[in-house]
């Protein structure tokens, strides 16, 4: 004999099944859903990925190769121009030599003009008027004069130099 009681309990037990059911229904769709925007993302993160794998890796090496050549290029022009700097300087280096035995030169002269201001009247009068103390006097004075010049010339020439190295760097440093 079932009595009412038992069918209540049956249909609230049969109610609760559909309504856990039910539920259980719904989680699951949820957790589709969810799983649906994570293959979604996953396989736009995988196009991505495989658009840089066909194109855009190629484009990085082509970067990396045309910077890799720059700095080679960089490296040569540094290579260079501090070969042709060691070259100034050793160029320099021989002509201050040259200014240097030459202004000893000078002062010897001169160490022999004073000299002869010590002398009597006659000997400074007999040497004076030599002629070849005067064309001596002449030479001199005339290679005094080239040779301030050649200076004044190679320090233009030295700036200019300093000046392209500067603007050649900046170029560099520009890429």
């Amino acid at each position: 004999v079932v009595t009412r009681d038992d069918v209540e309990e049956s249909l609230k037990a049969v109610f609760q099944l559909v309504k856990d059911k039910e539920q259980l229904l719904q989680d699951l769709r949820s957790q589709i859903e969810e799983t649906k925007k994570k293959i979604s993302e996953k396989q736009r993160e995988r196009d991505y990925w495989l658009e840089y794998k066909n194109v855009g890796s190629k484009i990085h090496a082509e970067r990396i190769s045309s910077l890799e050549k720059d700095i080679a290029g960089v490296k040569y022009e540094l290579e260079r121009t501090e070969e042709y700097y060691r070259e100034a300087l050793k160029v320099v280096e021989e002509e201050n030599q040259k200014l240097f035995d030459r202004h000893m030169q000078l002062l010897s002269e001169a160490a022999l003009k004073n000299a002869v201001g010590y002398l009597d009247k006659n000997c400074r009068r007999e040497i004076e008027e030599n002629e070849w103390l005067k064309e001596e006097v002449k030479i001199y004075q005339k290679e005094e004069s080239d040779l301030k010049a050649s200076v004044q010339l190679l320090e233009e020439e030295n700036t200019n130099l300093v000046t392209k190295l500067i603007d050649i760097k900046l170029q560099h440093l520009g890429l």
